[in-house]
C-alpha cells in the first residue's frame, strides 16, 4: 500500500504548482493551474443588478432610472459591478493576444489559478488568449481597476426618451430633445455620462 501511495504522489507531481506560503518558507501549497482559454469567459460574471452598486451611487441610479421610466422611456442594463477577477482575466488576455505581452510576465492573482503560459507553449498561450478576447467581445484594452470594479458605474441603454419629458432631481420637468438634455438630467441625480462610451455612466463620468 505504501509503495502504491508513493507512486501516486510521484505521478501527481507533474500536475502541481508548488508555491511558498507567506510566513513560513518551509511550508508549501500545491495549486492546480488550469490553462487559459474560452472556458474562463463565463467565470466571475459581471452583474446587471442595481443592488450590486455602491451606496450612494445605487440610490442615484435608482432615482434616475425611475425618472426615465416615469417619463415613458426604457432602460436596459448590461453591466454594473465587474469582479476584479474578471477584470484581471480580460486585461491580460488582451495584453497577450493584442499587445504581445509574454505570458510568463503576467502576475498571478490570488484565487485565479490560471496557466497563462500553457507550460511554455507560446503559440497555444496566444491562441487561448485570443479565444478569451473574442469571448469577452473586447474592443479596447480593459483596465484592471475601473468604476465597474469599484461598483460606481453602470452600462445601460436608454430608449424612447426623445420627445418625452423627464423630471430632474430638483423636480424640474425637462423636455428631452437630444442626448445632451438626457445627460443633464442624469447629472442632476449624480449619474454622469461618459460620452466616448455609449452605454457607460458613473458617479464621476469616468
Amino acid at each position: 500500500m505504501l509503495s502504491r501511495l508513493n507512486k501516486l504522489i510521484e505521478e501527481g507531481g507533474g500536475y502541481r504548482n508548488i508555491c511558498i506560503c507567506q510566513g513560513d518558507i518551509n511550508t508549501t501549497l500545491d495549486i492546480a493551474l488550469e490553462p487559459s482559454g474560452r472556458q474562463w469567459v463565463n467565470r466571475y460574471p459581471t452583474s446587471v443588478s442595481l443592488t450590486d452598486l455602491e451606496v450612494p451611487f445605487r440610490e442615484s441610479v435608482n432615482n434616475f432610472v425611475l425618472a426615465i421610466k416615469t417619463g415613458g422611456g426604457g432602460v436596459s442594463v448590461s453591466a454594473t459591478y465587474r469582479p476584479v477577477e474578471r477584470a484581471y482575466l480580460m486585461h491580460y488576455s488582451w495584453m497577450i493576444a493584442r499587445e504581445s505581452l509574454a505570458p510568463a510576465q503576467v502576475p498571478p492573482m490570488n484565487g485565479v489559478n490560471i496557466d497563462w503560459q500553457h507550460k511554455g507553449d507560446n503559440s497555444a498561450a496566444v491562441a487561448a488568449a485570443e479565444e478569451m478576447v473574442a469571448g469577452y467581445q473586447i474592443v479596447y484594452r480593459p483596465v484592471l481597476t475601473s468604476r465597474h470594479t469599484q461598483r460606481r458605474a453602470i452600462d445601460m441603454t436608454i430608449t424612447g426618451v426623445i420627445g418625452k419629458t423627464i423630471v430632474t432631481k430638483l423636480n424640474i420637468e425637462t423636455p428631452i430633445k437630444n442626448n445632451s438634455d438626457l445627460y443633464s438630467v442624469g447629472a442632476s441625480y449624480g449619474v454622469i455620462k461618459l460620452i466616448s462610451d455609449p452605454p457607460h455612466w458613473s458617479d464621476d463620468g469616468r
